[in-house]
């Protein structure tokens, strides 16, 4: 009876340690989880400037040529509304129609891109 005490002490040992295993990795996996969704909502929050950025760029550009939006979308040859919506971001103008505003507004189309 004096043998099996050690074993099965030893056997319990080895159950305790393999718990405290298994909730190491759970906790593990769960900081690794949460930090893959913190570093999407980051890099969704990166993207998000971009766009506003390229929007306040064509506004200021329109604005300080003394243009109307109704003037650049004749010019263009697309509505108000889509001029609108290149300025306040919801969209963004299509390659051709960056050209174009470029054209327009007297500077290179990748200066209208970096700012």
């Amino acid at each position: 009876m004096s043998i099996l005490n050690p074993i099965i002490l030893l056997y319990i040992l080895f159950l305790l340690a393999a718990a405290g295993l298994n909730v190491t990795l759970v906790v593990l996996a769960i900081k690794a989880l949460w930090k893959y969704l913190h570093t999407r909502e980051k890099q969704q929050k990166q993207n998000a400037p971009q766009r506003q950025s390229l929007a306040q760029t064509l506004r200021q550009h329109r604005q300080d040529r003394g243009m109307t939006q109704e003037f650049v979308a004749e010019t263009l040859g697309v509505s108000r509304q889509a001029v609108s919506k290149w300025e306040n971001g919801t969209a963004d103008p299509t390659t051709a129609n960056l050209f174009a505003l470029a054209r327009l507004y007297g500077v290179a189309p990748e200066d209208l891109l970096k700012e």
